[in-house]
């Protein structure tokens, strides 16, 4: 047993964590710990802060001075991690990498093929997102071993139990390799935990004994977390077996990609806009890398120090022409709101759903971001899209339009700024009365910036049974396509149906078998077979083994996997065995019913030689 269980947010702007001694704690006491976590602040200097940035700078070498991003446990001329990589970033855009998180669920690129930071010209310092978070990782157990172990090695971060924390919304392929990171890096005792859920947590921690007065049977809360890179949508139950109040987290929303980092860029452009009104030339590139930084660090300022009206903010000149080799402007709070509130949180109707985002011939290469800004719309959709499963979790709650919570617990960074808390509540009050119903409440929030750490280091200690845990299972269901044995017809493909293999809850160490049905699988060596990858967050009723209509509304395709799976030549009919691992990573077997045989078909990633990007499923003998 590890002396320390260990919480991680490794989040796409900020990573924090929280650990909590593995000892007989008090179910209702237990004590969380937040770690300050060292780091260079500025060229030369190192000091503790609550939290990491999770943004990396690649030094030139000559652009600093020797030992600038030197640490307390190493030297360092090359590569810094943390609050100096950010503020150094600003100035040189082209050398900074932040948000590496966000790639992991885009099914557009390989998230391990080194492509950032994307607009470099220097190929060299280019990193993969998963060698970012690597990065970032391997900072947070080098501190820890520091702070915490203080060299021994039975306290090493790795040999802890550790729980790292995931978007609610991340696909299996997105959880599979941030496991993958961790246990490259060494880690031994790892579990995945969605990150509304550590907000949960942290929540019932703060609370402690108090929590049960604070909600009852027939609940229904609501987490909205909307962080630096994404929005993250949750329902939790609150229900009751043998007189104690239990949790149940019943519904999930899609991987948007709009957040913090959306509304930076919002501001860039807002500022930019207006001095190219004032006579300014435009902004190049750089420039507006640099803008974006900044406009950062006034949005946080503005939001949460209710004194100041404005920001002044510099731009660095790129020619001659510019008076005294910069340009200055500021950022007030009246653009802020305007922006912020009406462009992003404006109030809508329940039936406002989020745009279509429009489909281009070619496309510059990047992230998917939502091509729709209104947060309120896609909280929308997410309450619509899920009204109907009430009936059978919480039939007393069930509308017919669209869910209303009765309790609201916010997370994530851009929360800090009760502005735009209120304008939630204000949204979802008017969705209630235009229902007729009772206005849910907010919930106090615990520290918005370390909440999901210290949920996850509770979890640690409710896995021993010294506290509450919220029962839920997969966040999605996954599908496989299964192709109709038909006649050939010009004109006409075989039609495809989806098969479910992972149920929508499926607990976490659990397996479901997949008998009797007609299922062929082609063994032929040197033959490529091609295996179509679907999952739902909307879908929440299907079964393992039932097959579905594949709606391209409700089920997503993920990247075709491609493998030769060997054996005698022969068309083979096969079971299937779906197993969901006790840390949540998803595995598939196809059963050979003469043989029993099971070829193991595993989801991850690689890079052909061409450079083009595939996924890939390897076959393993069990």
């Amino acid at each position: 047993m590890s002396k320390y269980v260990v919480g991680i947010d490794l989040g796409t702007s900020n990573t924090a964590l929280s650990y909590a001694l593995n000892e007989d704690q008090a179910v209702e006491q237990i004590n969380v710990i937040d770690m300050p976590i060292p780091q260079v602040v500025a060229a030369g200097s190192v000091e503790d802060r609550p939290s990491l940035p999770s943004t990396l700078y690649i030094s030139s070498g000559d652009d600093l001075p020797h030992g600038a991003l030197n640490l307390p446990w190493r030297a360092e001329d090359k590569i810094v991690v943390g609050t100096f990589a950010r503020e150094q970033g600003a100035k040189v855009p082209t050398r900074y990498i932040h948000s590496a998180k966000s790639w992991f669920c885009y099914s557009g690129i390989n998230p391990e093929k080194k492509l950032l930071p994307p607009n470099t010209p220097e190929k060299a310092i280019k990193q993969s997102p998963a060698e970012v978070a690597k990065f970032i990782l391997q900072h947070l157990i080098e501190a820890w071993n520091e702070k915490v172990a203080k060299g021994e090695p039975e306290q090493a971060l790795t040999n802890q139990e550790v729980t790292l924390c995931v978007p609610a919304s991340f696909d299996a392929r997105a959880r599979n390799l941030t496991v993958q990171v961790a246990e490259e890096l060494g880690f031994a005792n790892l579990h995945l935990l969605e990150e509304p859920q550590a907000a949960i947590y942290s929540w019932i921690a703060a609370m402690g004994r108090d929590w049960r007065n604070q909600v009852e049977k027939g609940d229904l809360l609501l987490v909205v977390d909307v962080g630096g890179g994404t929005s993250d949508f949750s329902l939790i139950a609150v229900t009751e077996e043998e007189g104690e109040l239990q949790l149940r987290r019943v519904a999930v929303g899609e991987h948007i990609l709009l957040g913090g980092d959306n509304m930076d860029l919002s501001l860039a452009h807002t500022v930019a806009q207006k001095l190219k009104s004032q006579g300014h030339k435009k902004l190049d590139e750089w420039q507006l890398s640099g803008l974006v930084q900044q406009c950062r660090v006034a949005k946080e300022a503005l939001l949460t120090k209710p004194d100041l009206t404005e920001w002044p903010l510099t731009i660095l000149g790129r020619s001659s022409s510019v008076i005294g080799g910069s340009i200055r402007s500021s950022l007030s709070r009246d653009e802020l709101n305007q922006l912020l509130l009406e462009g992003f949180f404006p109030i809508v109707e329940p039936d406002a759903m989020p745009k279509e985002k429009r489909r281009w011939g070619f496309k510059s290469s990047g992230l998917p971001y939502s091509s729709e800004p209104a947060v309120t719309k896609h909280l929308a959709k997410f309450l619509t899209q899920h009204a109907d499963l009430l009936e059978q979790v919480l039939p007393d709650r069930a509308y017919s339009e669209m869910i209303i919570p009765t309790k609201v617990l916010f997370n994530g960074g851009v929360f800090k700024a009760p502005a735009l808390r209120d304008r939630i509540m204000q949204q979802i009050n008017h969705w209630a009365d235009e229902q007729a119903v009772e206005e849910p409440q907010s919930l106090s929030s615990t520290s918005l910036d370390l909440a999901v750490a210290n949920g996850a280091a509770y979890l640690g200690m409710a896995r021993q049974g010294k506290g509450i845990r919220i029962k839920g299972g997969s966040a999605r269901s996954y599908y496989i396509a299964i192709e109709s044995a038909e006649p050939a017809i010009p004109g006409f493909e075989p039609p495809v149906q989806a098969m479910c293999i992972v149920p929508y809850g499926m607990e976490e160490g659990t397996t479901h078998e997949i008998s009797g049905e007609e299922i062929e699988l082609c063994l032929w060596t040197g033959q490529v077979g091609e295996f179509d990858f679907l999952s739902s967050t909307s879908r929440n009723h299907d079964q393992a083994g039932e097959l579905c209509e594949i709606d391209e509304e409700e089920l997503e395709f993920h990247k075709p996997i491609e493998a030769e799976i060997k054996g005698e030549e022969r068309i083979a009919q096969i079971d299937l065995r779906a197993h969901f691992t006790d840390i949540g990573v998803l595995e598939l077997y196809c059963v050979d019913r003469e043989t029993q045989i099971a070829h193991k078909i595993e989801f991850n990633v690689r890079e052909v030689e061409d450079g083009s990007i595939e996924e890939e499923a390897s076959e393993e003998l069990v």
